[in-house]
């Protein structure tokens, strides 16, 4: 189990975090607009918004569990087991939930009394504990698709954990969904509800062929039914390309958590003997099997929950930050090119007028170190020494051969023009020649340096020392073995 501290730890790492990107970009809030494009701003500001939501979920700690499903998979109900009533909207109609909508969860203490945690339950606040929040959505298959798609992959951002509801055997459209819920790289349960509606050898295999979905792409592809296959192969003119491509479907983790219930079981007809001799049948439902999904959750949250939600926090963070970055850079474009080539240009005349082969070289790299820097400040985003680090290597393995050409130069040609200049037998005419060719590389070689600068800065402002890509590395490194985490490591990749 996690230890308190290092939780806390974790949480106040991304928590910092948070707080240096917002300052960084806090003056992209204040004052005028930044240009006449006003698509362009709105999606950045879209990004500030999405930064300032997930430092405040980060700063109230809020656990979000999301569930998805296809319609009439029960997710409703699932919810409404979880928290003891009947909040959530739920018929017999496909399509009650129409829009996403969330619920605080105030967990019982009976579930943790068993649970050998220090920590304070989930929902109880106190110091170290977690707020969670419980998010309903609509059926993925619902009419009206592209629009509740965004809508999902919205909440999925947000969650911090996904229960994904089936009620049987898994659909070809439900696999694909699947599949793409895990590529949002957070940890995932599939619920099995419904089972009350089964044998217990049918409720057997299909748990069984649940589990298949985490071992092989073969037995992934049976789990699929043949019902559902035929209805997709029905509307498609090319059958055989459809059998090639699910010959290799995409692949499920193989640390999926299964777990079944029966959020709302079907009422069942029970005798009713009374004392007058009456005897009525009734209907009755009976409770919910709900208590191993609820152990399975506040296990998860109990052992690792502040890690998660700092991790997910730090994920959502960085992509929010790269995409900011991304639409600065756009922003500033004509800014920065002129500013590109009016180093380019006060940087040539320097070399070329210049007759010391010593400070043609020492002038070329400070005035390349000065557009860095003064491109840093156009953009508003970070040069931490591990950007100028790989900005160099890039520079030098790239465009090396036209920077090494341009040191190379100042040497040579400096002399040349030293020469030239002391002697002036030699003339004026190659004296110039020597300063027009190494004028042209100087000029060249800024470009070349303001171009990968550019790159550096778009890609770089998630390191650093509280760097977004810094802080996940270190939180991954310290990660407790056989926990979701654990297992779930490759799914926080870190871009380079």
């Amino acid at each position: 189990m996690a230890d308190n501290s290092l939780q806390e730890n974790r949480l106040s790492l991304a928590r910092a975090s948070l707080r240096e990107s917002l300052a960084r970009y806090s003056h992209l809030r204040q004052g005028k607009k930044n240009s006449n494009n006003t698509e362009l701003e709105a999606a950045l500001q879209y990004q500030l918004d999405i930064l300032t939501s997930t430092s405040e979920k980060l700063d109230h700690n809020v656990i979000r569990i999301a569930t998805f499903g296809l319609v009439s998979r029960g997710k409703s109900a699932v919810l409404n087991a979880l928290l003891g009533h009947k909040i959530l909207q739920t018929g017999p109609l496909n399509g009650v939930t129409q829009w996403p909508r969330s619920v605080r969860w105030s967990v019982p203490l009976s579930f943790l009394e068993s649970d050998e945690s220090p920590q304070p339950p989930p929902g109880k606040g106190g110091k170290g504990g977690v707020q969670v929040e419980l998010i309903d959505t609509p059926g993925l298959d619902e009419v009206g698709g592209e629009v509740r798609g965004e809508m999902a992959k919205q909440v999925t951002r947000q969650a911090d954990l996904i229960l994904f509801v089936v009620a049987g055997d898994i659909t070809r459209t439900e696999y694909q969904a699947l599949c793409e819920l895990q590529t949002a790289q957070k940890p995932l349960i599939l619920v099995f509800n419904k089972i009350d509606l089964y044998p217990e050898l049918d409720r057997k295999a299909i748990y069984q062929s649940l589990q298949a979905l985490g071992n092989t792409e073969q037995l992934a592809t049976a789990a699929v039914t043949d019902q559902t296959d035929s209805e997709n192969l029905s509307d498609r003119p090319n059958h055989s390309s459809d059998k090639s491509t699910a010959k290799s479907p995409p692949k499920i983790a193989k640390s999926l958590e299964i777990v079944m219930v029966a959020a709302e079981p079907a009422p069942v007809q029970v005798r009713v003997e009374w004392s007058d001799g009456r005897v009525t049948n009734e209907w009755e439902s009976p409770p919910a099997q709900i208590d191993e999904l609820k152990h399975k959750i506040l296990t998860i949250l109990n052992r690792e929950g502040r890690s998660l939600l700092a991790l997910n926090a730090l994920v959502e963070a960085r992509d929010a930050e790269a995409n900011i970055a991304r639409h600065v850079l756009k922003l500033r474009q004509t800014e920065a090119e002129d500013l590109i080539w009016q180093f380019a240009k006060y940087k040539a005349l320097a070399v070329g007028l210049n007759p010391v082969a010593f400070l043609d070289v020492m002038g070329a790299t400070v005035a390349d170190l000065a557009l860095i820097r003064s491109l840093s400040r156009l953009y508003g985003l970070p040069m931490t020494g591990y950007e100028a680090g790989k900005l160099w290597q890039t520079i030098f393995s790239s465009a090396g051969g036209v920077l090494l050409g341009e040191l190379g130069s100042s040497f040579l040609l400096g002399f040349g023009k030293s020469v030239a200049a002391a002697a002036p037998q030699i003339g004026f005419s190659t004296f110039a020649g020597v300063a027009v060719t190494q004028a042209s590389l100087a000029a060249y070689g800024t470009y070349a340096v303001g171009r990968a600068a550019q790159v550096y800065l778009e890609k770089g402002c998630t390191w650093g020392p509280l760097g977004q890509d810094t802080v996940i590395q270190e939180i991954l490194a310290t990660i407790e073995r056989n926990t979701i985490i654990d297992r779930l490591q490759q799914e926080f990749k870190i871009g380079n």
